[in-house]
């Protein structure tokens, strides 16, 4: 058992006492003396899972360089790639990418403030990358200098910078979701989808890939599918199982918001939907499954048939082999510790000053745990359900747009013939991970619609000055 509690931004243990004593041993008393082994121990796991979260591929420029061929597209048609290429201006404004200022020498930084850096060509995209500066993306050079492939890491989703810089250039935010990121254009950008068609979609002809730019394209800055390279489902569909059609005409996305991942420490579930598992499991099904590294991974329930069509409801899961993955050598696991570790040390950021009404916020605590029965669910310190932090659609009045109840993504779980669930969000650094909306797919806008929601769901009868108070309060966690 890990056994830690956050202590000035790292782990610091509380309980580490080897059962076999000897030497090496740790004594409580002595856990944090310089010098002090488990103190040793635990500094060095903090900075291997910084570095696998920050700078680990797990291996998989080879799907993303060796079988999408993304670098070229990077490169454009003039560097020997294909098309015009991605610029930085390019890559922070349209594909929300972002760049740490550190990894940037002075002269360069120095540069970029007079403006004597070209951000319209690809060839600076590729200086930025041969610095390991931009955020999450990592470039693979040959011997003559040209990109030769590229891989992701965990921070390309679950890190953004202070814009301390410039807009999308500043010092990193590990645990931060990148709100700006916009994976499925990124995605459709690769000069080969057929491999992600066949697995997705179960054909690589060209209409199969052009229904996987369809659903790439429908994705939009901060919101990623995690689930449709298992189920096959690009687009949100009814109780009937058919399309929604948006106001706009259009299917309705079936992406959800990318989620924060700091403040997790003591939480049971950490994203959207109950049954896929804890942040352990989320950690080997991202690093195989979604980056597509080259590690070992296992999941039977993937193989559930439906009773009801007789189909197995995770088709493109078996197409890939995704219940029974295999990799020699495994660039995965071995990783997992550390890089839990270092998750669980991502403290959520307090609000900046004066982003609240103080006064309010006391005011909105007293509702909070009061007549608006929020603590119920989101219970103080943690504020989110002792124990099992998940409920059904049904529990909290969730409602499609042709008004059934909406079960769509708590469904895509793997959860058997039992209901599908979906999680109570813990709400420290709520204000840090709001830009795309509440809830798992930002259907609510803003705080007050979450709210009215709630108050319209519980029959709660709130005041217009309680309901503002409320909102205070969670613009304070």
């Amino acid at each position: 058992m890990l056994g830690a509690v956050i202590a000035n931004g790292s782990l610091s243990a509380f309980s580490t006492a080897q059962s076999t004593g000897g030497p090496g041993a740790c004594e409580s008393a002595e856990v944090d003396q310089p010098g002090n082994v488990c103190a040793k121990n635990r500094d060095a796991l903090f900075e291997q899972g910084k570095q696998v979260f920050r700078f680990d591929t797990f291996g998989d420029e080879d799907f993303w360089g060796g079988q999408l061929h993304l670098e070229k597209a990077i490169e454009g048609a003039a560097l020997g790639g294909v098309g015009p290429g991605v610029s930085p201006k390019t890559a922070l404004t349209a594909a929300g990418l972002k760049v740490d200022v550190d990894a940037l020498p002075k002269n360069l930084q120095a540069q970029l403030k007079q403006g004597k850096v070209d951000l319209d060509s690809p060839a600076t995209t590729l200086a930025l990358l041969k610095l390991n500066a931009v955020v999450g993306v990592k470039g693979f050079f040959d011997a003559g200098g040209s990109l030769s492939s590229v891989g992701i890491t965990c921070a390309i989703c679950h890190s953004t910078v202070d814009d301390s810089f410039a807009p999308g250039i500043g010092k990193r935010l590990d645990g931060w979701p990148n709100q700006d990121l916009n994976v499925g254009l990124i995605v459709s950008l690769a000069p080969n989808l057929a491999p992600m068609a066949q697995q997705v979609l179960g054909s690589s002809d060209s209409a199969a890939i052009d229904t996987l730019k369809q659903v790439l394209l429908s994705w939009g800055p901060g919101m990623y599918d995690a689930e449709v390279n298992i189920d096959g489902i690009g687009f949100k569909q009814d109780a009937e199982g058919n399309t929604l059609i948006g106001s706009d005409g259009k299917p309705e996305s079936a992406a959800t918001r990318i989620p924060a991942a700091y403040g997790h420490l003591g939480e049971n579930f950490h994203t959207w939907t109950g049954y896929f598992g804890d942040v352990t499991y989320w950690n080997a099904y991202v690093a195989n499954l979604q980056m597509h590294g080259n590690g070992n991974f296992n999941d039977s329930r993937f193989e559930f048939i439906d009773p009801k069509t007789g189909k197995p409801k995770y088709p493109a899961a078996l197409r890939g082999s995704f219940n029974k993955l295999r990799h020699t050598p495994d660039e995965v696991t071995s990783k997992l510790a550390s890089l839990h570790y270092y998750q669980l040390s991502l403290k959520a950021p307090t609000p900046p000053p004066g982003s609240f009404d103080a006064a309010a916020a006391e005011r909105g605590e007293l509702v909070f745990n009061g007549q608006g029965h929020c603590s119920d669910c989101h219970m103080p310190p943690l504020y989110t359900d002792a124990g099992y932090n998940s409920h059904t659609p049904a529990e909290i009045c969730l409602r499609n747009s042709k008004g059934e109840i909406d079960t769509f993504q708590a469904d895509r779980g793997p959860r058997g013939l039992n209901p599908g669930t979906l999680v109570t969000p813990q709400l420290s650094g709520l204000w840090a991970r709001s830009k795309r909306g509440f809830y798992h797919d930002g259907r609510f806008p803003t705080l007050m619609a979450v709210v009215d929601h709630y108050n319209s769901c519980f029959g709660l009868g709130l005041s217009p000055g309680q309901k503002s108070d409320l909102v205070e309060f969670l613009k304070s966690r």
